[in-house]
């Protein structure tokens, strides 16, 4: 009993620190952000360009600080606009403060929604399993093929389907080999670096394999005169290619950093993990996974088809919606489990983007940028190793909604390529094991340094905005 209360004692003063630490570090961003407002603002700015200035630095500092949960703070900026900004003395500015909570019901939302009940239907039907099961069978037992079957899987898998999730599926049904072949072999810390990175690098294929990509697309189809509109295709074409030839590298960068056997015992694969029948009764003639099949093939070609149809994207994603839960694949318990803290904080960065435009600030920065003229090849550089260095260290939805509307400044380029090459660089922050959630499900296994993570960090952090620049300018040209 005395153990207990010493345990109960020790973990409340370890949360009270945690709090004050937290609370602490809440108002010095605060107050840094009051002070940066008032260094930065001049005579010209209007009272809701303050605002939004300060809200911007605000966010910022709270994103990288994470004094309050990233999803709270996207939540906070909707509120802090609406307040502020709807008071009966910015009439004169005549600023809509509808919009910024119209950003909840954006199409980008509804996309992201739409694919987060595709991933819970594949979870609960075990259709993922089955793919798992798929891809061991058929690669044999030469461990280097092994890896890329497994990185390939994640990373098509991580298209439709949450990546964090993708990666605790993979890393639950291949435990028991890795534990069997402990820390120290090759095999286990290419699987444990491997699988991560082509869950975040798999992340880039599709307007829902991310939020930035969602966002990215949002920023640029708002562009005034924009004729081509970006759909769910068009982005498949930019970061399909892009994805793939980034696992295929960093696969290869594995084998030369860790030497694989010549073959590999797979009898301590636990594969009645990924043979398990779905728990779920039939309905009528068919099953939940041929349900789940119909769903998504019919879901996924209704997005790739954009613009040859007259279904806007958004509305496409309410057939995995209805269809799902009508069919009980999806309950009401499995709803509130989603994943809605993701969808909170790219509202609130779609409305802080949003409020950067309404009140005039990014037309203000433009004016004071027109004299800085930087070669277009250094300017994209600089914005894609900028997004890379700030995805490391915060949350990249974040990193997209702060960087995006500043490259919207830069009217030189043309419209949509540092949106499209932001958009995809975030996705390549590979370096400390919380830059990214499967990073951090790899990292808590125990098997694998911190400092191990810093291959990925590097190799791709480097080469991947190097890669995604390249093609995003010559997709842009010859094919968009």
């Amino acid at each position: 009993m005395a153990d207990s209360r010493r345990a109960s004692s020790a973990k409340f003063q370890g949360n009270m620190v945690e709090s004050q630490t937290r609370l602490i570090q809440f108002m010095g961003t605060l107050l840094i952000a009051l002070f940066l407002t008032w260094l930065i603002k001049d005579a010209s700015f209007t009272v809701p360009q303050e605002y939004v200035l300060f809200l911007l630095l605000f966010s910022i500092g709270l994103w990288v600080t994470e004094a309050i949960p990233p999803f709270a703070v996207g939540i906070l900026i909707i509120g802090f606009l609406v307040f502020f900004l709807g008071q009966p003395a910015m009439k004169e500015y005549d600023i809509d403060v509808g919009k910024f909570v119209d950003t909840w019901a954006d199409s980008v939302i509804w996309l992201l929604l739409g694919g987060f009940f595709l991933a819970e239907g594949m979870k609960k039907t075990g259709l993922d399993r089955q793919m798992f099961a798929l891809v061991s069978k058929r690669f044999g037992k030469v461990p280097s093929h092994l890896l890329l079957a497994f990185m390939m899987t994640t990373a098509l898998i991580s298209m439709v389907m949450s990546n964090t999730a993708t990666t605790a599926m993979m890393f639950a049904a291949l435990m028991p080999l890795l534990h069997s072949l402990g820390r120290e072999s090759g095999f286990s810390k290419s699987l444990l670096l491997g699988i991560p990175a082509a869950a975040s690098l798999g992340g880039m294929g599709t307007i829902i394999g991310s939020p930035p990509n969602a966002i990215a697309v949002d920023m640029i189809n708002r562009i005034p005169g924009m004729v081509h509109k970006v759909g769910f295709l068009d982005w498949m074409i930019v970061g399909v290619p892009v994805a793939i030839l980034m696992v295929l590298v960093f696969w290869w960068i594995l084998q030369r950093k860790y030497p694989l056997p010549s073959s590999l015992d797979l009898s301590a694969l636990d594969q009645s993990s990924v043979h398990q029948e779905p728990t779920l009764a039939y309905i009528g003639t068919w099953d939940e996974q041929r349900i789940l099949w119909i769903v998504l093939a019919v879901t996924v070609g209704l997005w790739m088809t954009d613009g040859f149809h007259p279904i806007p994207m958004a509305a496409v994603s309410g057939i995995p919606i209805i269809a799902l839960t009508m069919t009980n694949i999806i309950t009401s318990d499995d709803v509130r489990a989603l994943p809605w803290d993701t969808l909170m904080l790219v509202a609130g960065g779609l409305s802080l983007g949003l409020a950067i435009q309404e009140t005039g600030l990014m037309d203000y920065f433009l004016i004071q940028l027109k004299g800085v003229h930087l070669p277009s090849m250094v300017l994209v550089a600089a914005f894609a190793l900028i997004t890379v260095l700030a995805s490391n260290f915060m949350s990249n939805t974040a990193a997209a909604a702060i960087l995006i509307p500043a490259a919207l400044l830069w009217e030189s380029l043309p419209p949509g390529l540092l949106p499209l090459i932001i958009g995809l660089s975030s996705s390549c922050a590979l370096f400390l094991p919380v830059s990214t959630p499967p990073n951090a499900i790899a990292y808590s296994t125990g098997m694998i340094d911190q400092q191990e993570f810093r291959l990925g960090g590097l190799s791709i952090g480097l080469m991947g905005p190097i890669f995604i620049s390249l093609w995003v300018a010559a997709a842009m040209m010859f094919i968009l």
